[in-house]
């Protein structure tokens, strides 16, 4: 009988103790991925009916019920991925004022010896094609997007959009075998309009959605170099849509006028991040850097979903590897990609109540680690992620890790510009000046002369015009950023 032989927990990609709600929202997500009408590949049919009798028996409490007893006891269904935990201190202590704390966690391949072939891509470049794109910027664009097309492998699905206050497709997501022709649309992409990004950001959208398929990886790479006004937040809207479609938004911003705040806050939402480019002759390195790391995915956008534990703030998470960038605090939470000779790394920032310290042991955070793995068909089997502290009377004298005390020494950095810029913000430009100093002693005891150099300058801009410089304030935040990756690349 199929009961003795199928694991539905597995099917659905659930853990044994899942909740009738997470069997409704993990059969709709698999329904959607494999449901006939969308996809034809061979063997998705059959899935998706057994993704059905998973769900018509887990979803009956008295057949769930039965089921259960066919099982060992023992059995767990092993999950994709594992992870290892690193604390910033051996233990809690009874105090009767908040406590800091910070957790590394870095997810990985639970068989790093299991080799996938890389998934098919459906890609998407929206350009920025404004007026302020004219001349040099244009040109390496160009070259940098037809650059990228030739690497392309026939089964991988490929399209572009020009944008200014209009979108255009220049060329269609289809399986692109014409690439000389197709060149040639690119070169014909002409300069007009100011910067508004909802409108590239949604041609590309659809172009993307045209052809979603769960065995490939579906990305938007978006390049601009300008701000886009009024449109924020259905830029967002845009952003967590793809999210919940598993489409990725990566942003490039080129020169110093682009808001990075803003494509920072719009690329999170997919587990994804912005990069700078300071020169328009980096654009054709910094787009093929990206093109290879999204060619390279293991699992897409990892997935955190967990509840709020009494007394325990999450303040802040940021993630180290493979791209540096902060991670929004709100479950689900969006932790980014695994790729495949690269592991997820994030840090967590908690603060704990003095309600919370005083039991023996304190749950900082319970929740499920959710990967979507292109290359497998099936979905993968949820993972329960917990972070557990004991609490003592003393504090211990286990000191840290090295790897979290360069991670720490890092991240320590980039919070120090993230302060200063938001004391300027708020027009507190004496704190904001204390921090940039701050940082430039600590990048100089690094031994990041220049980075320092450029914090002092900016530290006196502010003195005088009270306000950052055009390329100051994005030179420390990606320069700092890129230090955070470093610290995981030192550490190999």
């Amino acid at each position: 009988m199929a009961l003795n032989r199928t694991d539905y927990y597995s099917v659905l990609g659930v853990l044994r103790d899942a909740s009738p709600e997470e069997i409704r929202h993990a059969y709709y997500e698999a329904a959607q991925r494999l449901h006939p009408d969308k996809n034809q590949a061979a063997g998705e049919t059959e899935l998706f009916l057994e993704v059905q009798q998973a769900y018509e028996v887990l979803s009956n409490s008295k057949r769930r019920a039965q089921y259960d007893a066919t099982l060992p006891k023992e059995e767990t269904p092993p999950s994709f991925i594992k992870h290892k935990v690193e604390y910033s201190r051996p233990n809690l202590v009874h105090l009767n004022e908040p406590q800091l704390i910070y957790v590394l966690v870095e997810i990985s391949p639970r068989d790093p010896e299991e080799k996938f072939p890389a998934p098919p891509l459906n890609l998407c470049l929206v350009l920025d094609r404004s007026t302020s794109m004219q001349g040099e910027k244009m040109d390496i664009v160009k070259a940098a997007a037809s650059q990228l097309m030739q690497t392309l492998r026939s089964q991988d699905v490929f399209s572009v959009v020009a944008f200014s206050d209009r979108a255009e497709v220049v060329i269609p997501a289809a399986f692109q075998t014409d690439r000389v022709k197709l060149h040639s649309r690119i070169q014909m992409m002409q300069n007009s309009g100011a910067t508004e990004i909802y409108q590239g950001l949604e041609a590309g959208l659809r172009e993307v959605r045209r052809n979603l398929d769960s065995q490939r990886v579906s990305h938007i790479i978006l390049l601009t170099d300008g701000h886009t006004y009024g449109d924020e937040q259905a830029c967002f809207q845009l952003a967590e849509e793809a999210a919940r479609q598993k489409i990725g938004i990566s942003g490039l911003g080129i020169g110093s006028d682009w808001n990075d705040i803003f494509l920072d806050a719009l690329t999170s939402r997919t587990g994804n991040n912005s990069m700078y480019i300071s020169k328009p002759q980096d654009i054709k390195k910094l787009l093929m850097d990206k093109f290879n790391a999204i060619n390279n995915t293991l699992a897409e956008d990892v997935l955190l979903e967990f509840k709020s534990q009494e007394g325990i703030n999450l303040n802040y998470a940021f993630r180290m590897q493979p791209e540096g960038g902060p991670v929004t605090t709100e479950s689900p939470m969006h932790l980014g990609p695994i790729l495949q000779d690269t592991p997820l790394t994030v840090i967590f920032e908690f603060l704990v109540q003095p309600s919370a310290s005083q039991a023996a042991q304190v749950n900082l955070l319970d929740g499920l680690l959710k990967a979507t793995v292109a290359a497998r068909p099936t979905p993968v089997p949820s993972l329960r992620l917990r972070f557990e502290q004991n609490v003592s009377d003393t504090p211990g004298d286990t000191p840290p890790s090295p790897s979290m005390i360069r991670a720490l020494s890092r991240l320590t950095l980039y919070r120090l510009q993230e302060r200063a810029r938001e004391e300027a913000q708020k027009g507190h430009y004496e704190n904001a000046t204390r921090h940039l100093k701050n940082l430039a002693q600590h990048l100089l005891s690094q031994g990041e002369k220049d980075l320092a150099k450029t914090a002092l300058l900016e530290a006196n801009n502010l003195e005088r015009k009270q306000a950052f410089s055009q390329n100051g304030g994005k030179e420390i935040k990606y320069g700092t950023r890129a230090l955070v990756l470093s610290t995981v690349e030192d550490s190999k």
